[in-house]
């Protein structure tokens, strides 16, 4: 038997000099999951006592030694929270960031003005996060979510059946015409009807190497880097399919890298697809998320959806 908050002091302490950045809140994380509980008993467990048994020990020190190793917190437990859900994540799916929660609310926010039954299509959508928490949010919304990689299609429609949440999940190259690309059919019905489409794309520039191990050695390449140069040849693939499925008026919302505040904005507007192009802030005042509405005359309050 083994003092709980004696491990978890000592947990805390090895993590904070292996650099992980949330030491104490990774080392309660860790006890938790062992325990079956949530932070708050640990915490309570850590006053009143609570002894680990050797095998609950022995299972916190082969968790700990990873993550002191920055394998990402959310790979050892395989959850993760996103707004009031919460999510299988695991190796080879992008595990979401706190801050692509502002593309949520900036799709919330444009589905209150809407007509009843709005569409919306979530491209690049990973482990699903941001399809599942608008439809979680806002349920009379009919949602798409489309990923290329075929382990985080799995883990998206996974996530949607264990939360049961009715979001169409589809295996397909975001960057495809959806009135030819024979993977993005399922979209065809609505190319052109579409009130928001949501993206959180690949975009790091290719030389901007995370700094981050558990971004860089675990987060999949291919759901990090935007392409050659400023690292938007992907995005930019992604709103063009955006701008097929439009409506008129219909929104984008994507999030960016924090050096792309202006880069991104300015090659929309160079497109002429778009009009009314802004950008976003995130809660640590970063530039973070860009809305643009597709070119067209519509009538306030119209939906696809109707």
């Amino acid at each position: 038997m083994t003092d709980l908050r004696g491990v978890v002091r000592a947990a805390t302490a090895r993590l904070a000099g292996s650099g992980v950045p949330s030491p104490q809140v990774d080392a309660v994380a860790l006890a938790a999951y062992v325990l079956g509980c949530d932070p708050g008993e640990v915490h309570r467990g850590m006053v009143l006592g609570t002894r680990l048994t050797e095998r609950q020990a022995s299972r916190y020190a082969e968790l700990l030694d990873h993550r002191a190793a920055r394998v990402p917190l959310q790979h050892l437990t395989g959850r993760a929270g996103f707004r009031r859900l919460e999510l299988s994540v695991g190796p080879g799916t992008f595990v979401p960031r706190p801050e692509t929660e502002l593309a949520v609310e900036l799709v919330l926010a444009e589905l209150s003005r809407l007509a009843a039954g709005p569409v919306v299509v979530d491209l690049c959508t990973g482990s699903g996060a941001i399809a599942l928490a608008v439809k979680d949010e806002h349920p009379p919304a009919r949602v798409y979510a489309v990923e290329a990689s075929d382990l985080a299609f799995r883990r998206a429609r996974h996530n949607a059946e264990r939360l049961d949440l009715d979001v169409t999940v589809i295996l397909a190259d975001a960057t495809g015409d959806p009135r030819d690309a024979p993977d993005l059919a399922p979209l065809s019905p609505v190319a052109g009807r579409v009130d928001v489409v949501v993206s959180n794309p690949p975009y790091v520039p290719q030389d901007a190497v995370p700094r981050e191990p558990e971004v860089r050695d675990h987060d999949p390449t291919m759901a990090l880097y935007g392409g050659p140069g400023d690292g938007l040849g992907i995005p930019l693939d992604v709103a063009r399919t955006a701008a097929v499925l439009l409506r008129p008026g219909g929104l984008l919302v994507m999030e960016h890298a924090d050096s792309q505040g202006d880069t991104l904005p300015a090659a929309l507007r160079r497109t002429g697809e778009w009009e009314d192009v802004r950008d976003h802030r995130d809660l640590a005042d970063r530039p973070r998320t860009t809305t643009a509405r597709r070119s067209g005359r519509v009538t306030e309050g119209e939906s696809s959806g109707r």
